[in-house]
């Protein structure tokens, strides 16, 4: 099992066991969970993903449980905080949400097959259902819903790449996953970029500014500098910053930092994509140790991704 509902919901599928999609459709109020989250459920009542940050999940996988054993493709189910019994299958914020929960059968498996390849390939996708017959097809990611259809919007994956094999980037990558992102390490240095510091991370040790070229960086990407060598940061700089990414942040004091500014104006890096680095790295919570700075870094990229300005 992985911890994409998607991914979760389609090895189910491939290994021939039952299971279910469940799928925040509509709310009112307080919600704490956004439309369009997501859960997967095992027929023996595991989970990957959240509808609702704990408060009905219980209720979802025994609705899963009976869509199973009564042979359904989907039901939509309601829950509130109405009656006395909201703390037991309810949601003590005191809003309202809907839940869309399909089986996941042949059909279902194949439109998620399709979502997910169009995921890897950095494409914006969606898919719409028909609330009345559970039916699910790719639309446009643009595709407008109404009060029969709901469409789910899936963007490409998050991505970060982190210059420099060091103490932080210990830190900040498994920080970074649990966010959501698929993490680069890019170092040419193999004994600070290596599989027993960094496990199961995808490692490049191309020099930084050609590294930057091959990982492409899109509107989902994030980049990170943290070797504090400009031989090093100051090339994946000079070739991220002219990109889409929608952060770019640097290791360094303020009066390093001055000096990087000079380096990067040298190296033909113009005034405008040199005013967005961020540097020094990080929101200003007076972060010292390495797993501090890393949660100032993963807090700035957050901000940048939630509130861009």
């Amino acid at each position: 099992m992985t911890d994409d509902p998607i991914d979760a919901a389609l090895t189910l599928h491939r290994g021939g066991r039952s299971g279910a999609l469940a799928t925040v459709v509509r709310t009112w109020g307080s919600a704490p969970r956004p439309v369009g989250s997501m859960m997967a459920v095992t027929g023996q009542g595991d989970m990957v993903g959240s509808v609702s940050g704990g408060c009905v999940e219980g209720a979802v996988v025994a609705e899963a449980a009976a869509l199973a054993e009564g042979g359904g493709t989907h039901r939509t189910l309601t829950y509130g905080v109405a009656d006395a019994d909201a703390f037991a299958v309810g949601l003590a914020c005191g809003g309202t949400i809907e839940i869309l929960l399909q089986a996941v059968d042949d059909d279902l498996a194949g439109v998620l097959d399709q979502v997910q390849a169009a995921r890897g390939q950095r494409r914006f996708v969606a898919m719409a259902t028909d609330l009345g017959t559970g039916a699910a097809a790719l639309a446009d990611a643009d595709a407008a819903p109404d009060d029969g259809t709901f469409v789910a919007t899936f963007p490409p994956p998050l991505r970060l790449a982190v210059v420099g094999g060091v103490h932080i980037a210990q830190a900040l990558v498994p920080m970074a996953r649990l966010a959501g992102y698929a993490v680069s390490v890019l170092d040419p240095r193999t004994a600070f970029a290596s599989p027993a510091r960094f496990p199961d991370t995808d490692l490049i040790h191309d020099w930084p500014d050609e590294a930057m070229a091959a990982f492409a960086p899109d509107a989902r990407s994030a980049i990170v500098t943290l070797t504090h060598d400009p031989k090093l940061d100051d090339p994946a700089l000079a070739a991220a910053l002219p990109t889409q990414a929608f952060y770019v942040g640097a290791l360094g004091s303020t009066r390093t930092h001055a000096k990087r500014v000079e380096r990067l104006r040298a190296l033909g890096v113009g005034a405008d994509a040199i005013a967005r680095l961020d540097a020094p790295v990080g929101l200003d919570i007076g972060a010292k140790t390495p797993a501090e700075i890393a949660v100032a870094t993963l807090a700035a990229m957050t901000r940048a991704l939630r509130m861009p300005r």
